[in-house]
């Protein structure tokens, strides 16, 4: 299967989120998306120039970094910050380090990270889905930075939930563009599993083990499940936890790669100051990833390890 071919299956299965995210958030998150796939091809193509080196364009792979970048950032997010983001994704990240498939990091998390600290307001400013709230486009807390309700009910104290679990898996909340409609993001996971594009390790370990740390933590199942439908778990999961580049190749790598994007992720969000920790946890784990290859590849049977020459 050739490179184009994959990352056109990425894009079929990213689809339904990001038109999700159109749906809820309006025409300034397909401005949003757009500018992002944009930027990063003419970016990629401007590089290749350059550099002098043959055109990659056409293998889709500017277009996946451009649409998962789109769908990482919020709908308010300033347009200069995202040519930016497209320009760090692209040129410092992927084109500087040899092109696809020599990126040490995902361009597109890598990207994100960098406009989070950089554009502190833009990139915390969240919309509401306006067409749900029968309201005009408001600032909004996302599911992970509103605060839980407590109540008592005969003597009995509860923890009320500020969006529903339904709200949360059709995507009708505040957040990125991309991460907020669970439905959307579990089809296109199955899709590629089913497709074998990816394999069902690493995100299996990764919600698995997120899962299972919040409920031994909290000791609620309801929280566990918004835990996994909040914020940029999924997407992470099942888009950029499997990037070939990034990961590692065996499947006892992956699984080892996605119980520590797991567990990193669940400690950020429960004892950091970021609500959020999908990103790093996943950028974390990349650096791991030639250690992590090292501890997992093994010898074809039969094969002999060359002898090295004594120095005379």
């Amino acid at each position: 299967m050739s490179t184009a071919k994959i990352m056109l299956m990425v894009i079929i299965a990213l689809l339904p989120a990001a038109i999700a995210g159109c749906v809820f958030f309006g025409p300034r998150a397909a401005l949003v998306l757009a500018v992002s796939v944009i930027s990063c091809v003419v970016f990629e193509a401007l590089c290749r120039i350059v550099m002098k080196r043959e055109q990659t364009v056409s293998d889709l792979s500017a277009i996946v970094t451009g649409l998962l970048l789109g769908m990482n950032l919020p709908a308010a997010a300033p347009i200069h910050a995202v040519v930016i983001g497209s320009f760090i994704a692209i040129v410092v990240i992927k084109q500087l380090f040899g092109g696809i498939g020599q990126n040490f990091a995902n361009p597109a998390l890598a990207a994100r990270i960098v406009l989070m600290l950089s554009f502190g307001e833009g990139m915390t400013t969240w919309v509401a889905p306006y067409w749900y709230k029968s309201v005009d486009v408001v600032t909004s807390a996302t599911p992970l930075s509103a605060s839980w309700i407590n109540y008592t009910e005969n003597g009995v104290s509860y923890k009320m939930a500020p969006f529903s679990l339904a709200e949360m898996f059709l995507g009708v909340t505040g957040g990125c563009i991309g991460e907020t409609c669970a439905a959307g993001l579990i089809i296109g996971g199955l899709f590629l599993i089913v497709t074998k594009i990816i394999s069902p390790c690493a995100p299996a370990a990764f919600i698995g083990s997120f899962a299972l740390l919040t409920f031994l933590y909290t000791g609620s199942a309801v929280e566990t499940v918004y835990g996994v439908l909040a914020g940029g778990l999924l997407i992470g999961a099942f888009f950029m936890a499997t990037d070939y580049a990034t990961t590692p190749v065996t499947a006892k790598g992956k699984i080892i790669f996605g119980i520590g994007c797991g567990v990193i992720t669940f400690v950020i969000r429960s004892f950091g100051n970021f609500p959020e920790g999908v990103s790093f946890a996943i950028i974390l784990m990349n650096l791991l990833t030639p250690y992590n290859d090292k501890l997992t590849l093994t010898n074809p049977f039969g094969a002999k390890k060359p002898v090295k020459a004594e120095n005379k």
